[in-house]
């Protein structure tokens, strides 16, 4: 109807929102419509005529859930024991925790523990499931009457269900007595991958490779496995906040969670080095681990090109040669390109690691290993040697280029440059008129002092000669009276010496 409608935030922030909100199918945990959708024989719900069709990545998520309760095959059919859970009027994981708890600790505590886990406690109940079950059988606030109700509704409920023809998805667990051991088992098989074991005072990892805390004073800090009801993470929190949980057993653990046990080798690059084991897993929860003696040499190689990727090609043993080489190859990339290979960007080099760190490679075993590998020897493997441009390595790219003086001055061919660099002392150019060139590239030449200090920059020497020199000679000819400092540079004697040592 016609009225006055008052947005409660900015202008700017108007503009930004979409124009209508995100339907909830593609937002919310689609399991508990996924499971209807299966009994109604359509898995996939691509018969039913939705508003929106459902994100295919939610309802791949939401089968591996159901799969994992029993409520569907994998091939997404519906399950007797699925049949029954859908008649109850929860979550699949509730669901399966009612079912499969009731067996251990007896229908009346599954259905109250259940209860709790549909409906939040109040905060005020503090963060210990079990302590907040007591509270709500003795409270009369308004949560315990609406949990009371809920609490036998659903033992009426899980009567009716027919879970009998098919197995329980649990691990063979015996009968559950004492409070903290029943909410324990029930928060576990309602959320397998929640169970979580401790760190440290306060710390826990849960099977989903998330870390979680406790607040301060939490009677549950001690506890050396939880399962984990509740909980909350920040945006930009590394740990999750766990607002509601129970102490757990690991053998309780192992059985709530079994479909997450996995056996097997791992060969990973880990705190920068590889490291080689086999482990027995809940998760992401290491339940035994013990050292691999002799790991599977693919897995080995696959493992260091990971360290190399994430620490970098600094692990081989780099000397100044082999910089130098690098430097080079990665100039006459840049001017010549064709056959020249690209090696200044470290994820093209990983990409042809075959190419060029083989066979060292494929002996390495440890990151020792890789600092024993001569990265310029490598290197070497990558030059043009079919087309025969690799014997012209030294005339295209020299590593050192002879000067008037005699001396053979090494080039930097530094990518950060741009150009090939010619640092060299300024007399030791006397009579050069023409500036050296590299493949074509002019060098950049920085003059320097006797003292070895850049007094000039130049790719042009001749123009340096008739006028830059005049205002270098009388800057540094006082400071440095002992050293030649011509009128005529061009016609002078080059020399790396002082005048005393030209006079002898």
């Amino acid at each position: 109807a016609p009225g006055t409608v008052y947005r409660c935030w900015s202008q700017a922030e108007d503009g930004r929102l979409p124009t209508f909100p995100s339907p909830e199918i593609r937002i919310a945990d689609l399991a508990q419509f996924a499971l209807q959708a299966a009994c109604w024989g359509d898995p996939d719900a691509a018969g039913l005529a939705l508003p929106d069709p459902p994100p295919a990545g939610a309802m791949a998520a939401a089968r591996e859930v159901l799969v994992a309760v029993g409520a569907v095959a994998p091939d997404g059919r519906v399950t007797p024991r699925g049949i029954g859970m859908s008649r109850l009027g929860l979550h699949p994981r509730l669901a399966r925790a009612l079912l499969d708890g009731a067996a251990a600790v007896g229908p009346r505590r599954a259905a109250e523990l259940v209860a709790l886990l549909s409906e939040e406690p109040p905060r005020e109940y503090g963060d210990d499931l079990a302590a907040a079950w007591r509270r709500a059988r003795a409270g009369g606030d308004a949560y315990a009457t609406r949990w009371r109700t809920e609490a036998t509704r659903l033992r009426r409920s899980a009567g009716g269900a027919d879970g009998s023809a098919a197995p329980a998805t649990a691990g063979p667990v015996g009968a559950v007595s004492g409070d903290d051991a029943a909410a324990g088992l029930v928060a576990a098989l309602a959320f397998p991958e929640r169970v979580a074991k401790a760190k440290g005072e306060g710390a826990f990892l849960m099977a989903s490779g998330t870390a979680a805390e406790l607040g301060d004073g939490s009677r549950l800090r001690s506890a050396p496995w939880l399962a984990v009801a509740v909980a909350d993470r920040g945006p930009h929190s590394a740990s999750a906040r766990v607002r509601l949980g129970a102490v757990l057993d690991e053998d309780t653990a192992r059985a709530a969670a079994a479909h997450l046990l996995t056996s097997g080798d791992e060969v990973r690059w880990e705190d920068g080095d590889l490291v080689a084991r086999a482990t027995h897993r809940l998760g992401a929860i290491a339940l035994a681990v013990r050292p691999l003696k002799n790991p599977d040499p693919v897995l080995v190689r696959a493992a260091l090109l990971e360290g190399l990727r994430s620490d970098g090609l600094g692990l081989l043993r780099w000397t100044p040669d082999a910089r130098a080489l690098r430097a080079r190859l990665g100039f006459l990339h840049r001017t010549l390109g064709g056959a020249w290979p690209d090696v200044a960007d470290d994820g093209v080099l990983l990409a042809r690691a075959d190419d060029w760190l083989e066979p060292e490679l494929s002996r390495a075993r440890r990151r020792a290993d890789l600092a024993r590998i001569d990265a310029g020897q490598a290197l070497n493997r990558l030059l043009p040697w079919a087309t025969g441009e690799a014997a012209r390595l030294d005339e295209l790219a020299p590593e050192r280029i002879e000067v008037p003086s005699g001396s053979r001055i090494r080039v930097d061919y530094s990518a950060e440059h741009g150009q090939p660099v010619l640092a060299v002392k300024l007399q030791e150019l006397f009579g050069l008129a023409e500036t050296p060139r590299v493949a074509g590239v002019p060098v950049l030449v920085h003059l320097l002092s006797p003292a070895g200090r850049p007094a000039a920059v130049t790719a042009d020497l001749a123009s340096f000669w008739r006028g830059g020199y005049l205002a270098v000679r009388a800057e540094l000819r006082g400071r440095y009276p002992k050293h030649p400092w011509p009128q005529d540079p061009a016609t002078a004697e080059p020399t790396r010496h002082t005048n005393a040592r030209l006079r002898r």
